[in-house]
């Protein structure tokens, strides 16, 4: 073999290994979707979380991996959960709920965490301001204690002769039932407060209600989400008008809701994820507010607890289920 052949081979077998390392595709990232819902609670924001990724370019199960984990309202699993996910070595942990939020930023100060709903994170400690929110955490506000206003005014709207109110809430809603407390005094009304842990005691709870609140006042948490149903059950069968924050709960009975779209907030927090699966920071992309607002009524609830709604609000609502 001549010398200039055997450089040449040599020089190609030693170049050959670089070019086929050059050709493998690159990993393909994962991201941790942790819920606090069930995943039939959940349907709606998890489809239009995967449709902002599609529309970014990222193909679940082809360009990303999702890992989902749901913890059924049951808190107490939300450090092994989370734990999990850090083992799978996520890109990125989507998650949401104040506990959620706190167990993932505790367990890593690396892996980036997006919330695509969270109540005053500024107010909760989870960052240092909305424009930079310093650490591993961004994401998006529903402003649930902002809105808490708005929604009394429209359940005075609703129910002029409105004057006991009963507030439903888990621990996670005390900033929210605090705001309904200070705004109570202006809007004359006399408050009952209700604080429930667990799915078994809201049914008494509420039964309780019965003759003693002209309406319920029911706050947002991720608590409240997984028990929608139990909880408009038993509002229905008390003959209670309820006031919520999100839309999903008029699909489960709730009579009115006003508050951010939720499933837009989960197709927001998909850019996010998107941002930092592309190199930026979390630390360094604000938190966003919610741009979207729903007032929802069910008139089919109305009626069945004998509740007539003004034209004028039933003109105003963004969907009226009859």
């Amino acid at each position: 073999m001549r010398r200039r052949e055997f450089i040449t081979l040599v020089g190609g077998a030693v170049a050959w290994p670089s070019a086929v390392q050059a050709q493998q595709p690159s990993r393909v990232p994962t991201v941790g979707f942790l819920s606090p819902n069930s995943q039939a609670a959940s349907k709606a924001w998890t489809a239009a979380f995967v449709q902002g990724l599609r529309d970014l370019g990222w193909i679940e199960d082809r360009t990303v991996i999702i890992e989902y984990r749901w913890e059924d309202g049951q808190v107490e699993r939300t450090s092994d959960l989370v734990s999990e996910l850090i083992r799978l070595k996520v890109a990125v942990i989507v998650t949401h709920g104040i506990p959620n939020i706190v167990a993932a930023m505790k367990a890593t100060p690396t892996v980036p965490v997006v919330f695509p709903l969270a109540t005053d994170p500024v107010g909760s400690g989870l960052i240092a301001s909305l424009a930079r929110p310093g650490g591993n955490v961004t994401g998006l506000s529903i402003l649930s204690r902002e809105l808490a206003g708005k929604r009394l005014e429209l359940l005075g709207e609703m129910l002029p002769a409105l004057h006991r109110l009963a507030v439903m809430g888990d621990p996670n809603a005390f900033l929210e039932m605090k705001e309904v407390q200070a705004l109570a005094p202006s809007a004359k009304l006399d408050l009952s407060m209700v604080n429930v842990q667990k799915a078994e005691e809201i049914a008494p709870a509420i039964e309780k209600l019965k003759g003693r609140v002209d309406a319920l006042y029911v706050c947002a948490t991720p608590f409240i989400n997984t028990n929608r149903f139990d909880i408009n059950s038993a509002a229905l069968a008390a003959g209670l008008p309820t006031m919520q924050g999100f839309r999903e709960a008029v699909d489960s009975g709730a009579l009115i809701s006003y508050g951010p779209n939720f499933p837009d907030l989960f197709r927001r927090a998909a850019n996010l994820v998107d941002k930092i699966l592309r190199g930026t920071k979390p630390a360094e992309i604000p938190v966003e507010q919610p741009t979207r607002f729903d007032l929802v009524i069910n008139l089919r609830t109305a009626k069945l607890i004998g509740l007539t709604l003004s034209p004028m609000l039933l003109a105003r609502a963004d969907e009226v289920i009859e």
